[in-house]
């Protein structure tokens, strides 16, 4: 129905990280990203039901996701450009899952250290 308020908000965090100076494995190596990511996802307190990431070979990027009983990670690289894409998106309905989203970010996003990370924050309902 158009206008309604839903009880499941949500809050999804994204970044263009820039400039990433960081262990090459988190770049290069699917495998080693799955599981850093799966322990950081645990870390924070949320919940993986599954993921799957793939490697693009010899000097190739990651691409991958890890479902979340409240949503999703996914995360892309691009190690030729020092490029990653970071996307956390969390339901909020039966508990605020919020600040567990923005500790997951900020961990990941801390790993890569990007030069120049171009950051947006949108709250969903």
């Amino acid at each position: 129905m158009p206008g309604a308020r839903r009880n499941a908000t949500g809050l999804h965090l994204i970044g263009d990280l820039y400039g990433c100076l960081c262990d090459h494995r988190l770049m290069h190596d699917a495998e080693y990203l799955e599981q850093f990511c799966k322990a950081r996802v645990a870390a924070a307190g949320l919940t993986a039901v599954g993921s799957l990431f793939h490697g693009f070979g010899e000097g190739g990027g990651v691409t991958g996701v890890v479902v979340l009983a409240e949503s999703h990670l996914s995360i892309h690289t691009w190690p030729e450009s020092g490029y990653v894409t970071l996307d956390v998106y969390v339901c909020n309905y039966t508990e605020n899952n919020r600040p567990k989203a923005q500790k997951l970010f900020d961990e990941l996003q801390a790993a890569f250290n990007p030069s120049e990370p171009r950051l947006h924050r949108v709250d969903r309902a």
